[in-house]
């Protein structure tokens, strides 16, 4: 395998460099798909990334492009490899944005992200995310696993997020939440009168809905795509319309504290993916990451953030008559 010539074709409005590959199959990869063979033979990209690479046509076996990643290879023949950006290669590329910092140091970072803020480039959204502006924040980040980032937020829930800024902290944070030594706390406006005791244990797994794949749904404990999930919720304040709840996660499921108070029959605010409708000037799902609990990833001390909600939630609660004070957090 050895780099073989250099050029740098026109992409769209700007010059970017595509390195052209040669690489022969040894006896060992004799009958492999191809993309693993890939991922062996250029083991500094992902798979996922090599994939895309030969579904652009990028990837040449046998004088045609290899568009089928299941194809197989034979000792002796030659795979030609143009590594060149793809959407998400080109999605890890730092662009400043104001973030807002509640702490930082050499280790750790907590911002209170915005609603409408994507955390991780993902399809439809390359660019503009948090990691990005992480990747411009500080030089670091290139070097870390999603740039630090160890949980997310949904685009549209606002609040506090943790960021490590150093290998050392990043895996640190990451047993942590596993081990659910970080106490994470949410506030939540949702539909109807509460019903039932003012504080519930919800232990319902969460998978995949079947209907719907854009969703996500509780699912019965044996499902195979199901995973367990637990939220405490607590009973903030209520009225006949409208209750505001307190939601502390014990996991992190994709959605889970909005798949919960669904399944509980109180569908957010706003959340129309999961009932809710967009009442009271709220169009978003009325959710907000409130309070962050956790000892320092490296020097140990407790810390402990507390940020309000953002000015559509407040005005959300002016309009609904709902209180509390931050003493009931907890």
């Amino acid at each position: 395998m050895s780099v073989e010539d250099l050029e740098t074709p026109a992409f769209g409005d700007e010059v970017l460099e595509v390195e052209i590959r040669l690489c022969e199959v040894p006896a060992e990869m004799h009958g492999w798909r191809i993309d693993r063979a890939l991922a062996r033979l250029i083991p500094e990209f992902s798979r996922s990334y090599l994939q895309q690479l030969m579904a652009d046509g990028a990837v040449w076996l046998r004088g045609a492009p290899a568009h089928k990643a299941a194809a197989r290879i034979a000792v002796g023949e030659r795979l030609q490899v143009e590594l060149r950006p793809t959407q998400q290669a080109m999605a890890f590329v730092p662009q400043p944005m104001a973030l807002e910092v509640v702490f930082e140091d050499a280790d750790l970072l907590v911002i209170n992200k915005p609603a409408g803020l994507v955390v991780h480039p993902a399809a439809g959204h390359w660019s503009g995310t948090l990691l990005n502006g992480l990747l411009a924040h500080h030089a670091a980040a290139a070097s870390l696993p999603r740039a630090g980032i160890v949980h997310r937020l949904d685009k549209d829930t606002s609040g506090l997020m943790l960021v490590g800024k150093s290998r050392q902290a990043v895996e640190a944070l990451v047993r942590a939440i596993a081990a659910r030594e970080v106490n994470r706390q949410y506030l939540a406006l949702a539909h109807g009168r509460w019903q039932g005791p003012a504080e519930q244990a919800v232990d319902q797994p969460i998978g995949r809905d079947v209907h719907n794949r854009l969703r996500m749904a509780v699912v019965r404990p044996e499902s195979a795509t199901g995973k367990p999930a637990q939220t405490t919720v607590r009973l903030l304040d209520g009225t006949e319309q409208a209750c505001l709840v307190a939601c502390k996660l014990h996991t992190g499921r994709t959605h889970q504290i909005r798949v919960h108070m669904a399944w509980l029959g109180h569908p957010l605010v706003g959340d129309t993916l999961y009932g809710g409708k967009p009442l009271w000037g709220m169009a978003r799902q009325a959710l907000h990451a409130t309070r962050l609990r956790l000892l320092h990833p490296t020097r140990g001390q407790s810390l402990d953030f507390l940020i309000p909600p953002p000015a559509d939630f407040q005005q959300l609660l002016a309009e609904t008559g709902l209180h509390y004070n931050e003493s009931q957090l907890g």
